[in-house]
């Protein structure tokens, strides 16, 4: 039976906002994929290494992990079934054999303790209820002297898409797009708040590194603003106005994103995350 304490997300991610994320898999990746080499790099994945992908979405980093662990093992955890439907179909029509995929709260799942050398994450472990009891929960899982690597969003203004989003406060009501520490995306924004949960949660040598990377969300502004508008931030926004509200948002949004789009008509905006490894303790 599936356990889960994170029953917010686990609606949103087997609703609406997950039906999108998996629809839209090679978009989204197209936004996020310019972290995935700094985050394998970082967790340095051997060919033996059993690899636990948190918040896997629809497995791309599992995939990835998979290759890099060609003797060995990637599991992919995620909330959402219709990502977890995709990751199985993509790695079976890929070939990647050596991977497998579960749906769980990785706050609560009963891993077999000991059981990886690795855990990564890309944008996965930001919206825990309890973030030390996840992060416990995640160095039980690992053997003695395993290591946890992971990428998450650092402060908010150096986010180009939430700039963007935050270009529709004269038509939408924008309110605080994020603000660090905060339950949500930006949980983790803060170095020190990043530092004092992993030590919490048993976790030792914990490193933060700033990083960048710019992603691609679309080709021409137009289409970039619809799919941004598509998303869960955008779509919460929308709920909130009329048919003219709509298109006026659209509008402005577009207009933004002109200034964003590179010689060829793709719209690259920069994001601003933290790499983060930790080790658990011998």
């Amino acid at each position: 039976m599936l356990e889960v304490v994170n029953t917010e997300q686990a609606q949103a991610w087997n609703g609406p906002e997950g039906d999108h994320w998996a629809r839209h898999q090679d978009r989204w990746n197209a936004v996020n994929e310019g972290f995935n080499e700094p985050l394998l790099d970082l967790a340095d994945i051997s060919a033996s290494h059993r690899v636990l992908d948190l918040g896997c979405g629809s497995g791309q980093t599992t995939r990835l992990a998979a290759l890099r662990a060609s003797a060995g093992n990637a599991l992919g955890l995620d909330l959402s079934a219709a990502m977890l439907a995709e990751a199985r179909y993509r790695a079976e029509r890929e070939g990647v054999a050596n991977t497998s995929f579960i749906q769980g709260d990785a706050q609560v799942h009963a891993f077999e303790p000991g059981a990886f050398d690795t855990a990564i994450s890309r944008y996965g472990v930001m919206f825990f209820a309890d973030p030390v009891a996840a992060f416990g929960n995640v160095a039980r899982a690992l053997r003695p002297g395993g290591r946890m690597a992971f990428v998450c969003p650092a402060d908010p203004p150096l986010n180009e898409w939430l700039t963007a989003l935050a270009s529709l406060r004269d038509v939408l009501p924008v309110g605080d797009l994020g603000r660090p520490g905060l339950p949500g995306m930006f949980s983790l924004a803060a170095p020190d708040r990043v530092r004092d949960v992993l030590g919490a949660a048993g976790f030792t040598d914990v490193a933060v590194e700033r990083t960048q990377a710019y992603g691609r969300w679309g080709h021409g502004a137009e289409d970039a603003a619809g799919f941004m508008l598509g998303s869960g931030p955008g779509r919460h926004l929308l709920a909130q106005t009329d048919r003219a509200g709509k298109a006026r948002a659209h509008e402005v949004l577009a207009d933004h994103l002109r200034g964003h789009e590179a010689e060829d008509g793709t719209v690259r905006l920069l994001s601003t995350s933290w790499l983060v490894v930790a080790n658990r303790p011998e």
